[in-house]
């Protein structure tokens, strides 16, 4: 490997470093941290929603064996780091080689978003956020979903903020009534919630104006990340590709603004 391929490796490997230890304490500051074996492991058994576990790499012992069990059990995120790591992100010192980041409010289940719709009446209306990383924009984006009288909101377990304090003030009282739910795989979910009769559409600028669309039915309300917007797969999945028109110089709407305007938009068009 040539001397400049070499550094441009160490390069992108630290910066991958520094991101991850900036998302941990950005977001330490904003969840329940659960510190030491015995917490950690009774956190699990009494059914407290847990989003991420780190636990001392090579460490074997009995309990941390369990937390690991557990951890796999409920499909949360694992991560094995040094002894640094964990020191970095603990508040106290005291995490004896585990800690966990639970979140601030229990995630629901897919079923009551449709229970929900079928107790109301209504066809389905469920946004799906893909990789929405600011607390602040999810919790606009549950706030509105609650106005706009959707039955529930979809958001990946990972690259993506969970359920912390900060998004629940956002929400203004709206993470109270209006079901999250956290699934591994956002497309994978998508194919399920079609054989389910959801169609999808979804927010990307470059997309047919939204005013032309038929936005009514059982619908999914795809919205993207605050940088990169849709992905890929999940954008393949889509059945339409709804774009908002704009009159600026700037190209791109702030996502918590592009879900309110495309979910007003479906609001409207079942009132009529």
């Amino acid at each position: 490997m040539s001397r400049n391929r070499w550094d441009e490796k160490n390069q992108r490997e630290e910066n991958v470093r520094y991101t991850e230890e900036r998302e941990e304490v950005d977001e330490r500051s904003h969840t329940l941290v659960i510190e030491g074996r015995n917490a950690v492991l009774e956190a699990f058994r009494s059914g407290k929603p847990i989003d991420k576990v780190f636990v001392l790499d090579g460490c074997q012992d009995g309990p941390v064996r369990t937390i690991v069990r557990e951890a796999k059990k409920h499909d949360t995120i694992l991560n094995f780091v040094g002894k640094d790591r964990l020191n970095q992100i603990s508040p106290t010192g005291k995490h004896q080689g585990v800690i966990a980041y639970a979140a601030a409010y229990e995630y629901a289940e897919i079923d009551d978003m449709f229970k929900l719709a079928e107790t109301r009446g209504e066809d389905p209306f469920i946004l799906l956020l893909d990789n929405i990383e600011d607390p602040h924009n999810l919790g606009a984006i549950i706030r509105t979903a609650n106005l706009a009288g959707a039955h529930g909101v979809i958001i990946p377990k990972r690259r993506a903020v969970g359920l912390t304090a900060t998004v629940a003030k956002t929400s203004a009282g709206a993470l109270n009534y209006t079901p999250v739910a956290k699934v591994t795989n956002l497309a994978k979910t998508m194919d399920e919630l079609k054989e389910r009769g959801i169609w999808f559409v979804c927010a990307d600028m470059d997309g047919e104006s939204m005013y032309g669309m038929n936005l009514t039915g059982p619908i999914g309300l795809v919205i993207g990340n605050e940088g990169e917007g849709v992905g890929r797969l999940v954008k393949e999945k889509c059945d339409f590709i709804a774009g908002i028109p704009v009159k600026g110089e700037i190209d791109s709407l702030n996502a918590s603004v592009a879900a309110g305007v495309l979910a007003y938009e479906i609001v409207r068009q079942r009132m009529m």
